[in-house]
């Protein structure tokens, strides 16, 4: 199928929408508005976002008022994402691949993330923490609701967004892709070329013994049998960490000590590595073995903290819940994870207690015999 590109939002179409939010609409942003409002707060705006907010300025609510805002909070909203993600690098392990080794100083991990965030387009407030990337001149990003690193789609593009948040009709996510590499990634996606899970599953590199290093290039290795992407970079990282760590074959210390400009040999040399290991490098022969071997290791991830709960959740929705033919052990953590996705303040409750509730069932799972009876 050829994917159509994007229709641009029109006047008449942007003016439909405002009438959907039930939100006070002021008079629209004229070009001269939008103009300083990006150069006072360095961003530019999407060209869908600057011609809904020229047919009209809804307030109040979660509303960013542009026009006569408290600068304070419209600065709030525009950091919420950098800095939701600089609490991720800090407290929760967060790593994107492509910063390079990880320092073992927290101080210094922020500085690199810092840097390099710097260099990822902006994510502009639609409403509340829902976001839209700061493209000049595009049409056609997917909202994205963003809660630190975890992030998801709440709308295919604005104007679909608009009807999901504020009429209650489901979002349209079947063809909702990233348009910016990095949160990409952290929305568990290949660069944005496929709306499922593709990438390496975010984990701590930096096991503590041998047995664990070996359990990560085990699952290392499983991933890239079902097909997910996973970065030269982390499979470097990860030989070196196995390497100093008492694990020792050939193609390993080659592996280990590639520099940058050669990280395109890993994948080989990763290969000879599982061939090196003998039976710590086989895998399971059925689709099946994998899948649950892979369920059980995000179990894990999951209790331990290092990757959030509603992405070990959604990963087990989708790789082994569903691919498996929905096992029953397996439906309350992914129910979990779509109560979590879908969740809003109307609910009640909140997030973090549905995070906590993922997390302890989890761990029950991860006490009983595997695969998992109930």
């Amino acid at each position: 199928m050829t994917l159509q590109p994007p229709r641009p939002l029109t006047t008449e179409g942007a003016r439909a929408l405002h009438a959907m939010t039930g939100a006070e609409t002021a008079p629209g942003l004229t070009e001269c508005e939008l103009d300083g409002v990006e150069e006072r707060y360095g961003f530019r705006f999407a060209a869908d976002h600057r011609v809904f907010l020229a047919a009209g300025l809804p307030l109040g609510g979660g509303w960013p008022d542009w026009r006569g805002g408290d600068p304070a909070r419209l600065r709030g909203m525009l950091d919420w994402p950098v800095e939701g993600t600089l609490f991720d690098v800090e407290h929760n392990s967060f790593w994107h691949p492509r910063w390079g080794v990880r320092p073992e100083a927290t101080a210094e991990r922020l500085d690199v993330a810092r840097v390099r965030l710097a260099d990822v387009p902006q994510l502009v407030p639609v409403y509340g923490h829902r976001y839209l990337p700061g493209t000049p001149g595009q049409f056609g990003h997917p909202v994205l609701s963003v809660h630190q690193t975890d992030i998801i789609y709440y709308g295919a593009d604005l104007a679909d967004y608009v009807r999901h948040e504020f009429t209650g009709l489901p979002a349209q996510l079947g063809s909702a892709r990233s348009t910016v590499d990095f949160w990409s990634y952290v929305l568990g996606e290949n660069n944005g070329a496929d709306p499922t899970f593709t990438c390496t599953t975010p984990h701590d590199q930096y096991a503590t013994d041998a047995g664990e290093a070996l359990a990560h290039l085990r699952m290392l290795a499983l991933e890239r049998r079902l097909g997910r992407q996973v970065d030269d970079a982390t499979l470097i990282a990860t030989a070196l960490t196995a390497l100093v760590l008492d694990v020792d074959t050939p193609a390993l210390r080659l592996l280990a000590g590639l520099s940058g400009a050669e990280e395109a040999r890993a994948a080989d040399l990763f290969g000879q590595v599982l061939d090196e290991l003998g039976p710590a490098g086989d895998l399971p022969a059925d689709e099946a073995g994998i899948r649950w071997e892979l369920a059980r290791w995000w179990l894990e991830l999951v209790a331990g903290g290092t990757v959030r709960p509603a992405l070990g959740a959604d990963l087990i929705a989708q790789e082994a819940w569903a691919a498996l033919g929905h096992p029953q052990p397996l439906l309350r953590i992914s129910a979990e994870g779509v109560r979590h996705e879908e969740w809003t303040p109307e609910a009640g409750g909140t997030r973090e207690a549905i995070a906590a509730a993922i997390v302890a069932e989890a761990r029950r799972l991860l006490a009983g015999p595997w695969p998992p009876t109930s």
